[in-house]
C-alpha cells in the first residue's frame, strides 16, 4: 500500500478488492527504526474499512510489542515485526497471537537467517527484506535468493508451515525465480501501482 495513490485510497484499495491479490501488506514506519515515516494507526483503520482481503501489516517501527493491541483494533489480521527492533521477540510473538493475529518476523538483509534457530516453531509466518527498508522502489538485492533457501531448509527441518513472505524490489522478472527458491508471499508495490494495468500486473505475477 505505500506505492498507493493516497489521494485515491479508497479506489487503490477497491482495485485491489477485485484483484488477484491475496493480502494487502501495510508498511508503517516511524522514523527511528528506519529513515522515513509513513502512517500510523489512522491510515491503517481506514484501509481495513474499506479492504475486503486481509491486512498483511509490517511494523518497521522500534520496540513494537508496545502497539500490538492497538494495529490489532486498528484492523491487522498479520503482524510482522523485526528482529533487529526487538529485545524480547518470543513475548513479542506471544501478545501478537494472544491478541488473535497471525505473527511474523522480518530480517533486514544483513541478518542472518540461522539467527531464527530457536524462534521459527513460534512463527507464522518469515519476512524477507530483499530492499533496506525505508523506502519504496529500491533496487532488489541479489543474495536474496541464498537466503530464501537457506530458510527454506530451516522452515522444513523445524516448522514446515511456516511461510516465507519477500519484500522488496519483486517484480515479474525475479517473482517466479523468488518462487522457485522457495518464497510462498511476494510484496509487490512499485511493479503493481506503475504498471499500466495493476490488476492484469498481479494476475501475472500470481500465475
Amino acid at each position: 500500500m505505500l506505492s498507493a495513490d493516497f489521494g485515491n485510497l479508497q479506489r487503490d484499495i477497491e482495485m485491489l478488492n477485485a484483484s488477484e491479490c491475496d493480502w494487502l501488506h501495510v508498511d508503517v514506519m516511524d522514523g527511528l527504526f528506519v529513515p522515513n515515516i509513513s502512517f500510523g494507526q489512522p491510515i491503517v483503520k481506514h484501509i481495513k474499512r474499506h479492504a475486503k482481503k486481509p491486512l498483511d501489516v509490517h511494523l518497521m517501527i522500534m520496540d513494537p510489542g508496545r502497539y500490538v493491541e492497538d494495529f490489532k483494533n486498528a484492523g491487522a489480521d498479520i503482524l510482522t515485526v523485526h528482529y533487529e527492533a526487538c529485545t524480547h521477540l518470543d513475548r513479542v510473538l506471544h501478545s501478537i497471537h494472544d491478541h488473535g493475529m497471525k505473527g511474523g518476523v522480518v530480517l533486514n538483509p544483513h541478518t542472518a537467517v540461522c539467527l531464527l534457530e530457536d524462534i521459527i516453531q513460534e512463527c507464522d509466518l518469515v519476512l524477507l527484506m530483499s530492499v533496506n527498508p525505508g523506502f519504496g522502489g529500491q533496487k532488489f538485492i541479489e543474495n536474496t535468493y541464498n537466503k530464501v533457501r537457506q530458510l527454506k531448509e530451516l522452515c522444513l527441518r523445524k516448522h514446515p508451515e511456516c511461510l516465507i513472505e519477500v519484500d522488496g524490489g519483486v517484480n515479474l522478472q525475479n517473482a517466479p525465480l523468488l518462487f522457485e527458491a522457495g518464497a510462498d508471499v511476494l510484496v509487490a508495490g512499485n511493479a503493481v501501482f506503475k504498471s499500466d494495468d495493476p490488476a492484469a500486473t498481479i494476475q501475472q505475477m500470481k500465475q
